[in-house]
């Protein structure tokens, strides 16, 4: 199965229809989508010229819409290849389309990156995509990201990055499930519990995770400077990287 099929795969059917659960049993999603239109904001105030964002994984809108409003000189590529949840996207944010800011891509988010030239992207941005792919995919993706940005381009992406700690990981993974149970036994929804905790053992699978500090030493081979990773809460944590 291609990364592609296996990501639709991933999310459709019944996690695709009712995507707005993720803020239900993952309420710090909202908060990383608002950290990373804060750093966008942060970098496009020192940039104030107008500025390339290509956004991996815009699923519905809830981060293009943080990092739309984090200025007025940013124009979004948003990717996404899951049909159903970009199609959403597209209804939410049809204004910012209609003004030319935003315009978006149905290719996976390798295919999408290695069709842009190099040093041609400000930014590089993205919430709760990267963990998807598999470990392999994504090497590829990070060498992509750091191919297609401009020299002083920042890469930005708020995600869940596993704690090195794997007992202390452990804990807050099985933490993050009964908290699975306790939303959706509570609205009777036992259809969305199995598929969101099948969701979560792919997270967790050892060709997915992304554990802190092999995914900052990755970053780092890549060819990337001043690596950082803030905000942690939990699984959940933004990481700002720049390239030379």
């Amino acid at each position: 199965m291609s990364e592609k099929s296996r990501y639709q795969a991933m999310f459709s059917g019944v996690i695709v229809q009712e995507y707005h659960t993720l803020s239900l049993i993952c309420p710090l999603a909202a908060q990383m989508s608002r950290l990373v239109g804060e750093a966008v904001a942060d970098y496009s105030q020192s940039h104030p010229h107008i500025l390339n964002v290509v956004e991996l994984g815009g699923g519905t809108g809830i981060t293009t819409t943080a990092i739309l409003s984090a200025g007025e000189n940013l124009t979004v590529t948003s990717v996404d290849n899951e049909p159903t949840m970009q199609a959403q996207a597209k209804s939410n944010l049809q204004t910012w389309q209609e003004q030319g800011r935003l315009k978006f891509s149905g290719h996976d988010a390798l295919t999408a990156l290695q069709e842009l030239p190099d040093n041609s992207v400000d930014i590089v941005a993205s919430a709760y995509t990267l963990h998807n792919f598999l470990d392999s995919y994504r090497a590829q993706v990070i060498g992509e990201i750091f191919r297609v940005l401009k020299s002083g381009g920042q890469f930005i992406n708020g995600d869940r990055y596993g704690l090195d700690d794997i007992s202390a990981h452990t804990l807050t993974i099985q933490h993050e499930l009964a908290g699975y149970f306790k939303v959706f036994t509570a609205q009777n929804r036992l259809d969305l519990l199995e598929q969101w905790t099948i969701h979560l053992f792919s997270d967790e699978s050892e060709n997915h995770i992304m554990r802190e500090s092999f995914a900052l030493k990755q970053l780092a081979q890549a060819g990337f400077i001043n690596i950082q990773l803030s905000h942690r809460a939990e699984v959940n944590a933004l990481v700002t990287a720049i390239k030379p």
